[in-house]
């Protein structure tokens, strides 16, 4: 029996990454994969993302490869600095010699990075930056999984507006390419609703939050989001529980490293009653491909769950290698082109572009930064309910297509 269940999980596998070999390619194959590995970046979700974009590689060459050829995912520590993103890009394509690029985590680092890869033709697949301009300017090479910043933001003001007598929020955001926008359609949200929003800008890499938290504790919040991506979030939720303003002591959102589930329960021990925005349906849903990726991951990294920027990036590596094989060439334009049309089996579901060269959004009513953008990522909020569980195991509290529980709300 445990040889036939084996037998099947390779065929599905050989079915989501076979192609022709017809071309000969040079062997390996490179495709690029962005993590942030060093501080101020977010250590701990690049990480992830390294790990998910090896598993990546390892499936696809179990798979029989890419065009006849292994592939070799070469890791490029971005540091979260935008600064630097350019020179990284150059590397992979010039000095590396990588035919396309996944990954990515920051936002600003994909908005400076972008121009590079579309300008040598190299195409890229983001796996988990957010900001609209990484698509809004209609650039030919790139592509994006992540959801849209504007659209996500939806998710954040709408489970605010679930908080009994919510009239005030407070947005802490880090002053990134991600937060401020995030943090700007967030409030533009609560307005339109009639709440009354404050936001609060921190630099990436900060780790002494006393006086940010003493100002949102003068604005009485009934509501905090926390939009700060990286270690420093697990700063924020312990020094604001602290001070009385953490999620036992006034309904809070926490940044998404929440969901490492060890790590917050680890740094954040009064973490219990946070809520967590999560892309991505619930595990109960997930396909086969997603279940043996985390139970995979789980044994490797120790950790409760993969988080979804881990499951973002193991898509963003394996939908390019179905594009070189279904291009039968490692030329970024036939890529692009095999990318326009093709439809993936990935852990997040079906992946798609139903916008691009062959149709603009603007057919749909919709705006340029549909363009190349995957438009079914899922999205939830999750809360803590109990000390220690995983994020995996939490109470879907929003929204109602998949909860499975009732929010608890802390009283002020």
């Amino acid at each position: 029996m445990k040889k036939a269940l084996v037998s099947v999980a390779a065929v599905a596998v050989a079915i989501a990454f076979s192609g022709s070999a017809a071309i000969a390619a040079k062997c390996p194959i490179k495709i690029g994969g962005l993590a942030p590995l060093s501080a101020p970046g977010a250590v701990g979700g690049g990480e992830a993302m390294r790990d998910a974009m090896l598993f990546a590689e390892r499936d696809i060459n179990a798979a029989g490869g890419v065009l006849g050829c292994k592939v070799k995912v070469v890791i490029a520590d971005t540091e979260g600095l935008p600064e630097k993103a350019s020179a990284i890009m150059e590397k992979l394509i010039t000095q590396d010699g990588v035919v396309a690029i996944g990954g990515g985590y920051h936002s600003s680092v994909g908005v400076a990075a972008k121009d590079v890869s579309n300008a040598r033709g190299i195409p890229t697949v983001f796996a988990e930056t957010w900001n609209d301009t990484i698509t809004g300017d209609k650039q030919q090479y790139i592509f994006r999984i992540a959801p849209l910043s504007s659209w996500a933001s939806a998710t954040l003001w709408k489970a605010a507006l679930r908080v009994p007598n919510v009239k005030k929020v407070a947005i802490v955001t880090e002053n990134t390419d991600y937060g401020i926008p995030a943090a700007e359609e967030t409030s533009k949200g609560l307005a339109k609703n009639g709440v009354k929003s404050v936001i609060f800008g921190v630099d990436i890499g900060t780790q002494d939050f006393s006086g940010i938290i003493q100002r949102v504790k003068a604005e009485k919040p009934d509501y905090i989001i926390v939009l700060n991506t990286g270690e420093a979030g697990y700063n924020f939720a312990q020094q604001a529980a602290d001070a009385g303003i953490g999620p036992q002591g006034i309904p809070f959102q926490a940044g998404q490293v929440a969901l490492e589930s060890k790590a917050w329960w680890q740094n954040v021990p009064d973490g219990n009653y946070a809520f967590v925005q999560r892309i991505g349906t619930p595990v109960s849903t997930w396909n086969a491909k997603a279940k043996k990726l985390n139970e995979d991951y789980k044994a490797k990294t120790g950790k409760g769950a993969i988080e979804s920027y881990a499951l973002e990036a193991y898509d963003s590596i394996s939908i390019l290698a179905q594009a070189i094989n279904e291009a039968k060439s490692t030329d970024g334009a036939k890529i692009v082109i095999a990318l326009e049309n093709i439809s993936h089996d990935g852990t997040l579901g079906r992946i798609y572009f139903p916008y691009g060269s062959k149709k603009d959004p603007s057919v749909d009513g919709k705006g340029d930064e549909w363009w190349h953008q995957w438009p079914d990522p899922a999205m939830t909020m999750i809360q803590y309910q109990k000390e220690g569980e995983l994020s995996t195991e939490s109470v879907i509290i929003w929204p109602d297509k998949y909860k499975t529980g009732p929010a608890i709300y802390v009283k002020k």
